[in-house]
């Protein structure tokens, strides 16, 4: 049996995300902390969905002693022009204001899925330079994810290049193991990417082998993701996790785990299955050497 005070040193770089969990967020902050985890990542409904108001929804947080991963999510800001941008910058600056309130390092804006949106990599990268410029004065960094369903920009070497271009010190990219699986995106581009431009790392794994349409990888990612370790794609998790950390990501995972099958059970039992995954995440994939095959899956641990 693993020690607490070991188990805990382990966990300490890997979080859950409340998306996963039923319930209030008192609750759901409370089952995070009992099973082990130090962090948690937030988002917007987590705070205005608060029957007390989104400043007390701050405080619960604060009181939990969990240490916020991010927050998140900014979607189809960039690209777009006229009325339509100057609506999405009111939204951002609100965002920008939630995520300082919590203390929040980072903020997730996840690629346009708009119609209305430019193509154009330059006007793409400018509204994403703008964006960071606003977090700049507030000590908050933009993690720029591509969604596998965006319409430009559909995977991480993409999303990748436009950050290049953009050039903002607080501006880098958000990983998110669903989204390069589902594209099937090869991890040998993982080296083009410089490793303190990876903001953030956020990993789940799903039950079949691929998604062959955009709304079949929609449906999948917003209800059928588990932990990693419990999916399909254990082998390219974990390759996928060593060649960041070879390349020296030193940064946070966060488990971001869709699935209403865990929304219909009991909080603790959820969070003691993120338990699991986080310490086998920790302690056979970053710190030992890679697992034997008959010890990838969760199962029997």
């Amino acid at each position: 049996m693993t020690d607490p005070r070991s188990a805990r040193e382990a966990m300490r770089d890997v979080g859950m995300d409340t998306i996963t969990l039923a319930g209030p967020l008192d609750a759901k902050l409370r089952a995070m902390r009992e099973a082990g985890f130090g962090q948690v990542m937030l988002k917007a409904n987590d705070l205005v969905g608060h029957p007390q108001g989104w400043q007390a929804a701050v405080a619960e947080v604060k009181a939990s002693g969990l240490r916020v991963t991010g927050f998140q999510v900014l979607r189809d800001f960039e690209g777009l022009s006229g009325h339509l941008h100057d609506y999405k910058l009111d939204i951002a600056k609100t965002m920008l204001q939630m995520c300082a309130a919590l203390d929040s390092p980072v903020l997730l804006a996840c690629s346009s899925t708009s119609a209305h949106a430019s193509q154009d990599p330059d006007h793409l990268a400018r509204d994403l330079r703008k964006l960071a410029m606003l977090a700049l004065p507030l000590g908050i960094r933009i993690a720029y994810e591509g969604l596998s369903w965006g319409r430009t920009i559909n995977e991480y070497t993409t999303a990748w290049d436009v950050v290049s271009r953009a050039d903002c010190p607080n501006l880098g990219v958000c990983l998110d193991s669903f989204h390069i699986l589902a594209a099937k995106t090869p991890l040998d581009a993982l080296a083009d990417i410089e490793p303190d431009k990876v903001f953030l790392v956020q990993l789940s794994d799903f039950l079949w082998q691929e998604t062959r349409t955009f709304e079949e990888r929609m449906a999948t990612a917003r209800t059928w993701r588990v932990f990693p370790g419990e999916g399909v794609h254990t082998p390219q998790l974990i390759e996928m996790v060593q060649t960041l950390d070879r390349m020296g990501y030193a940064g946070d995972y966060s488990f971001e785990v869709f699935n209403d099958d865990y929304q219909q059970m009991p909080l603790p039992m959820v969070a003691e299955r993120a338990r699991r995954s986080a310490l086998w995440l920790a302690e056979d994939v970053l710190r030992r050497s890679l697992p034997l095959p008959g010890q990838l899956r969760l199962q029997g641990r």
